[in-house]
Order: structure tokens, then sequence, then C-alpha cells
């Protein structure tokens, strides 16, 4: 290959940048030249494509979002939006492309290589809802996010002592409901893979009532209910007063984690050496602290599991 692309897609994720910084450099040092695409399938479409350089990708490991910003490209999803998108790639003289995303996005790089284009995917999606990679880049960062705001809330749940149901992001995954519950040590967690017993939860506030608990935070992921619906729920079955706090985008914000930016950087660099190996239709991923090549199949039709054994572990330790 003497020409790769990269593009970003779907919704920002921190550490993004860090994968378009490794795609960039690991082509250069493999003497091939490399095209940023800006503003996703759209810009791939219109030709918004940006010769990059070893500078070009300098100071941007550090920032949140995306350098090549990012779009939704509805146009894409059409077949024949599919072959324009090719046809355009080779005009450029592009041999191969990555592209940075979440399941929606390597929909598109699927088709492109069913369509003969070379093409690897690299998970980016705070919402850790992709298969076969034990996380996506972005995660650990919202992760981290939601702790920090949690950890605000308390003291202002423990000041007024009051009820907090804080609602986070995931889409129909629980992962960053779970982890940063778990790890803000939250009384209660709400996630879409195990039905929520409402009355097992007011039953838990009552008893930390009379022990003397001084407040209560539940987290709610977006997939189980809204955080509105669950406090109303609180206040009817119990009397308590309870407030609400929906965290909403701050969640894909922010500079990434050590965690992201080491993950974005292993990624981007090992998505470029499947291309120059002649690999097509994968995902690059992580599974037991180990790099794998996962085929698109798997990551865009098989579901993501979460782990249930840190659900019964927090449910232990929120006695």
């Amino acid at each position: 290959m003497k020409k790769i692309a990269v593009l970003t897609s779907g919704g920002d994720a921190p550490g993004m940048n860090a994968a378009i910084r490794a795609v960039v450099r690991r082509c250069i040092y493999n003497q091939v030249s490399v095209v940023g695409i800006r503003y996703g399938y759209q810009g791939l479409l219109e030709g918004d494509y940006l010769p990059l350089e070893v500078g070009s990708v300098g100071d941007i490991i550090h920032k949140g979002g995306t350098s090549l910003f990012t779009s939704r490209c509805p146009e894409f999803k059409t077949e024949q939006g599919q072959i324009q998108g090719m046809k355009r790639l080779q005009e450029e003289g592009i041999d191969g492309l990555v592209v940075i995303g979440g399941d929606g996005s390597f929909r598109g790089a699927q088709k492109l290589s069913q369509l003969g284009f070379p093409t690897v995917g690299i998970p980016a999606t705070i919402d850790n809802d992709i298969s076969g990679t034990d996380f996506t880049i972005g995660f650990d960062t919202a992760v981290n996010t939601v702790i920090e705001a949690i950890d605000k809330v308390r003291d202002t749940a423990t000041s007024f002592e009051r009820i907090f149901v804080i609602e986070v992001m995931g889409r129909s995954k629980g992962d960053i409901a779970l982890w940063a519950g778990l790890s803000a040590g939250a009384e209660s967690i709400l996630i879409p893979e195990v039905k929520p017993d409402m009355d097992a939860i007011v039953k838990r506030l009552i008893q930390g009532k009379q022990r003397g608990k001084k407040h209560s935070i539940i987290v709610v992921a977006e997939g189980v209910s809204s955080a509105d619906q669950v406090a109303k729920e609180i206040n009817e079955k119990s009397g308590y007063e309870t407030r609400v706090t929906v965290l909403g985008y701050i969640q894909r914000g922010g500079s990434p984690t050590a965690a992201d930016r080491l993950l974005g950087s292993q990624l981007g660099a090992r998505a470029v050496d499947q291309l120059l190996a002649g690999n097509s239709g994968v995902m690059v991923g992580v599974k037991n602290n180990c790099l794998v090549d996962v085929p698109f199949e798997i990551a865009t039709n098989e579901n993501h599991e979460l782990s249930l054994s840190l659900y019964e572990l927090a449910q232990s330790l929120a006695i």
C-alpha cells in the first residue's frame, strides 16, 4: 500500500486523537502516505481530504474530541452512497481506509470491505458496546468523568441528607453505569441488562436511613429509564425527598485518561499493520490484555456482554 486514509465517524470519544496520531505516524514510519478525511463519511463523499505529516498530529494526544471532526451521514447508509464513496477513494489514489468509531461506523466500513476496498475499524465509543473487544476507546475516560461528578454530587447529598438519582449515558448498555456506580460506591445501580427491582431499592434506602445513613446515590443507565421517573417512583414508595442529576454530554468530553491514550495508540498502530499485511474487513480490539482482530460481522451483529459478576459485586457491597 502506498496511501492510507483515516476518518472518525459517529459520536466523538476521548482517545480518538491518540488513535489518529498512531495511524498517521505508523504509516509514515512504514513509508506510506496518509490522508485524513474530515467529517467522517460525509467528508469521504464530498472529498474533504487532507494530507497529513508527522507534525500534523503533534500536540493532539491529550485532547478530547476528534481533530478530524465527525458527522452523521445518512447517504452513506445506501448502496449508492457506498459505491460512490469507494470510487471517490480510488480516484484519490487511496489504497486502504481506517475507520474510527462505533457500530454504525463499522457497518459502513463493512460495506466498503465487501465491495472490495481494504478497510479496518478501530472501536471508539464511550458506551463500550462493541462486541469482540473488552474495551472501546473513550470508555475509561467517560467512567472517570462520571465518578468525578458523583463524588461532587455526594458532597451536596450529604450536606442536605438527600437521595440523588444520577442518569448516565450508555445507549442500551449499562457499562458506564455499572463501572462508575461500583467505583463511586453507589447504593443502587440500574442497568438494562438486569430488570430493576424498585421495591428492593427502596427497601435498601429505608434500611440505610434507619441505621443513620445521611445520603444515598442511585445511578441509572439511560437505557433503563429516566432519572426523573426513577426519582418519582422512589418518592412515591418511600416519601423521601429525591433530587435528579442528568450528566449528559459532559461524559463525552475532556482530556483522555492514560488508559484511553494507550489503547488509542495501540489500536491505531495495529490497524495500519493489518492493512499493510493485506487484511481487511476486521476491527482491531483488545481481549484479556491482548490485541486481537475481529471480523466486522462479529463487531456489528453480536451482542456485547456486560460482566454481571461486577453487578453482583456492587449489590453485595451496597448493603
